[in-house]
């Protein structure tokens, strides 16, 4: 009986062959990736000393420097100077309180279309620094019309819009009268009665940029086809 199970459960080969793994050899296997993989980490951490000094304090000052330095250039920081100051806003009735007969809803108000036109133009110009309402137009930033207010960095105004604008104010001047954008809405100023103004000022201050930066982008989730 002994020797029928055995072979039954053996299935006519060794029980206990030379090949079949241990115990011992697989803690042996696991023990060598632990060793291979900290030796790894160690390697990463020398990096990381090595470029930004010998300690984490060290290495998060160095960090922070670096970020301080870019923070003017991300927007992030407060700028004062000469500069432009754009005042856009929507139509207002007459003294007999009426709009124009053959205006529609959407000629009395101002659009996305006509802030970005600005921006654009203002951008192009060689502004330095340009803030709306009160808050910094960085490179995410996207202005959108939600009915007739305005939302900004998760935060809605109504108008008047103000866009200022730190540069030289005479090429942006340029700029903005040769945007075909803003040369149709300042026809609309003239048909339609919405306010459009520039004005020179010589110390104007721009805020810096408090919301978030962290980036998002969009990352593919499966094969890519042409």
């Amino acid at each position: 009986m002994l020797l029928a199970a055995t072979h039954s459960v053996s299935g006519g080969s060794e029980i206990r062959r030379a090949d079949s793994p241990r115990l011992v050899d697989l803690v042996h296997a696991t023990q060598n990736s632990v060793d291979r993989l900290n030796a790894q980490r160690d390697g990463l951490a020398a990096q990381v000393d090595s470029t930004h000094g010998a300690s984490a304090g060290t290495a998060l000052a160095a960090m922070l420097a670096r970020a301080g330095e870019l923070a003017g250039e991300a927007g992030l920081d407060p700028v004062h100077g000469a500069g432009l100051v754009v005042t856009l806003s929507d139509a207002q009735r007459d003294a007999n309180g009426r709009f124009p007969r053959d205006a529609s809803p959407d000629d009395l108000v101002v659009h996305q279309q006509d802030i970005q036109a600005v921006l654009n133009a203002l951008w192009s110009a060689g502004a330095e620094a340009i803030q709306m309402q009160d808050q910094r137009i960085i490179g995410t930033s996207a202005p959108r019309c939600v009915g007739n207010t305005l939302l900004l960095n998760g935060r809605t105004y109504s108008p008047p819009y103000t866009i200022t604008a730190i540069g030289d104010a005479n090429a942006m001047r340029a700029a903005l009268a040769a945007a075909p954008l803003v040369t149709l809405y300042k026809q609309y100023v003239v048909r339609f009665g919405l306010g459009y103004r520039e004005q020179t000022q010589t110390d104007i201050t721009v805020a810096g940029y408090t919301g978030p930066v962290r980036m998002r982008y969009a990352q593919p989730v499966g094969p890519v086809g042409y």
